[in-house]
């Protein structure tokens, strides 16, 4: 069942919403940067007969978030029309949803991204974290975690909720083994161990422990089971839960190669899952995108670059490689 995947990926992006601009960006502030003279650039390319995507692509995908705050507020006071609308009416299709999205802020795009996979209920369960629902609350006057109840069911609606309420522990300086030891056997013990799972300890220590805790936790499990954590993920529970789960462990053990793996997934085979493609590419360009291109390299032997250009093409080709940021 594809139920669970989507909204992970968006909950996933969340906790970085408070970090400065990366180092391990792709995409950097422009460095002789005009808010005015952007957006007239784009003021004319929307206006150019048949429309100018490539001058449109080139500011856009070359400035940082911030800067396109500023583009849109600029071409809001020369124009009296909104950026984001008047690029929907001039754009469309797969590029229309790239620069759609980097227009918005990272909390307003991972906040509409949640909402859309929910509509549709298939929520791709991208990557769960501290996920700020006051934000989401704030922006569409609606309770997350109502819809997360009426959409979803049993123990998945339970991690669901117990991810939306944001309760994850932030990494300390101290490490405590004695906690790691603990963790590490009450996993096993909820769960291989026994017969049956005890579902509410696996959700409760994945959703409040830190990120760099668990880690250890997981590694120190390997020491009580058989299995390690994702395989027995996928002993002990099936369905959404079990891809849940496989999500949030493998997102934590290593977020970039996680994004790497999604990212190749959306490409392989036939046909290209853009929504996938579009999601990871616009939220990651300014938080980790160099090591996710690292990951993939590593993994899949050709560069995320390459994959992209076999793939897509056009303006929304380039715009995709822009937030790549290189080749590797």
């Amino acid at each position: 069942p594809r139920q669970g995947h989507d909204i992970m990926m968006g909950m996933m992006s969340w906790e970085e919403h408070s970090t400065p601009a990366s180092a391990y960006g792709s995409v950097k502030a422009y460095t002789n940067f005009d808010a005015e003279r952007d957006a007239l650039n784009i003021e004319t390319a929307i206006k150019t007969k048949g429309v100018d995507e490539v001058t449109i692509v080139n500011i856009l995908t070359n400035r940082s978030n911030e800067q396109r705050q500023d583009i849109a507020f600029a071409y809001q006071r020369r124009t009296k029309k909104e950026l984001a609308a008047a690029l929907k009416s001039a754009l469309s299709g797969h590029l229309e949803t790239v620069i759609l999205g980097l227009l918005k802020t990272p909390a307003q795009y991972d906040a509409s991204e949640l909402k859309a996979s929910m509509k549709v209920s298939t929520w791709e369960v991208h990557a769960l974290s501290n996920l700020p629902l006051i934000l989401v609350n704030y922006m569409y006057k609606t309770d997350l975690e109502k819809d997360i109840v009426s959409d979803t069911s049993g123990d998945f609606r339970k991690l669901m909720v117990a991810l939306a309420k944001g309760r994850r522990a932030e990494d300390g300086s101290v490490i405590d083994y004695e906690l790691i030891d603990q963790d590490a056997r009450d996993l096993y013990d909820a769960g291989v161990k026994r017969k049956g799972t005890d579902v509410p300890k696996w959700i409760s220590i994945m959703t409040e422990r830190s990120v760099c805790h668990l880690q250890k936790v997981f590694e120190r499990y390997k020491s009580y089971s058989p299995y390690d954590m994702l395989e027995s993920i996928k002993k002990e529970v099936k369905g959404d839960l079990e891809n849940a789960f496989l999500n949030l462990v493998q997102c934590i053990q290593n977020k970039p190669l996680y994004f790497a793996d999604r990212l190749y997934d959306s490409m392989k085979g036939k046909g290209t899952r853009d929504k996938v493609l579009i999601r990871i590419m616009v939220s990651r360009s300014e938080v980790d995108m160099l090591k996710i291109r690292s990951e993939f390299k590593r993994k899949y032997g050709k560069s995320l670059y390459y994959y992209i250009q076999q793939d897509t093409k056009g303006d929304y080709q380039k715009a995709l490689l822009y937030l790549c940021g290189g080749d590797d």
